[in-house]
C-alpha cells in the first residue's frame, strides 16, 4: 500500500486536511434511541455473495433516510467485495451519519486510507493485532482525528480495552468456525466492564450519559428483542448487515427493524 508514501511525497496532501472534524460515531451511539449500526456488506467468506449489485451510493443513503444512528462499509475487497472507493460514494450521495472504516487494518498507512476517503471511525480487531501493534495504531487513528471500535471475541482479548478505544466490540462470530452466538456479548460484556473500571487507564464506568466503555455488539443480530435485551444489558451500538443486506430493500428492512423496538 503506498498511500502513506504518497501522502509523504505530495505536499498537496495536507495533514491538517485529515485531521478535520469528523462526525463522532461515539456521540451517535450516546445520542441514538436505537444505537443501530446499519452497515454495507455486499459479500462474506462464508456465505459469498450476499447484495453483489448492491451500490454504495444508494444503499447507505437509504440507511440514513430510514433511522440509522450510523453505517459501516466493508472495504476488504478480496473477502467482502469491498472498496474504499465506497465510502467516497457514499458520502457523495449525501451521507452525513459516522461511517466506520471496516477492513482487516494492520498498518498506518489504512488510517491514512480511511481519513482520506472520508470515514469517521476506523476497526481494529485484536485478534489480528498484538497490544503493542494495537496500541501504536489506535494512537495514530487518534492522531488523525479518527475514532476506533476496538473488536474483541474472546476473554483472553479483553485486555486490550485498557488501551483506551472510543468504543468496545464484541463480536459474536466465531472466527474458527463462523459460528454466531449472541449470548457471547451478554456473556463478556460484564467481564469487560470490571477490567475497564479496574484500570487506571481507563475511567470508571459509573456514569449512565456516558459509559466507559461504550459497547458494541456486532454479529449475528436480526430480532428486535435481541437488540433491547443487549441494550438493558448495557449495549449501546448494534452493529448489523446481513439481516439488511439479504433483503430486496436493505433500507426499507432498517425501517422495518426499527419500528419493532
Amino acid at each position: 500500500m503506498d498511500i502513506l508514501q504518497d501522502i509523504i511525497a505530495h505536499k498537496h496532501i495536507e495533514i491538517e486536511r485529515l485531521r478535520a472534524k469528523k462526525p463522532s460515531l461515539r456521540q451517535a451511539l450516546l445520542q441514538s434511541q436505537t444505537g443501530i449500526i446499519a452497515e454495507f456488506k455486499r459479500r462474506s467468506p462464508s456465505k459469498g455473495w450476499i447484495k453483489e449489485e448492491g451500490r454504495p451510493d444508494v444503499i447507505p443513503m437509504a440507511y440514513q433516510q430510514h433511522g440509522a444512528a450510523a453505517i459501516s462499509i466493508l472495504t476488504d475487497e478480496r473477502y467482502f467485495g469491498g472498496s474504499d472507493d465506497f465510502i467516497r460514494q457514499a458520502r457523495a450521495s449525501g451521507v452525513t451519519l459516522p461511517i466506520l472504516y471496516k477492513n482487516f487494518v494492520i498498518d498506518e498507512a489504512q488510517l491514512y486510507a480511511a481519513a482520506l476517503c472520508g470515514a469517521s471511525a476506523v476497526l481494529l480487531i485484536a485478534a489480528c493485532l498484538n497490544v503493542q501493534q494495537c496500541s501504536a495504531l489506535l494512537t495514530k487513528a487518534h492522531d488523525l482525528g479518527l475514532e476506533v471500535l476496538l473488536e474483541m471475541h474472546s476473554e483472553d482479548e479483553l485486555e486490550y480495552a485498557t488501551l483506551g478505544p472510543d468504543l468496545c466490540g464484541i463480536n459474536n462470530r466465531h472466527l474458527g468456525s463462523f459460528v454466531t452466538n449472541v449470548e457471547t456479548s451478554f456473556r463478556l460484556a460484564e467481564r469487560l466492564r470490571a477490567i475497564c473500571c479496574d484500570s487506571s487507564r481507563s475511567v470508571c464506568c459509573d456514569s449512565v450519559a456516558t459509559p466507559s466503555p461504550l459497547l458494541v455488539s456486532e454479529s449475528g443480530i436480526s430480532d428486535p428483542a435481541v437488540v433491547r435485551d443487549l441494550r438493558a444489558a448495557g449495549f449501546r451500538g448494534f452493529l448489523i448487515g446481513e439481516t439488511f443486506m439479504k433483503t430486496p430493500d436493505p433500507g426499507l428492512a432498517l425501517s422495518n427493524f426499527l419500528s419493532q423496538l
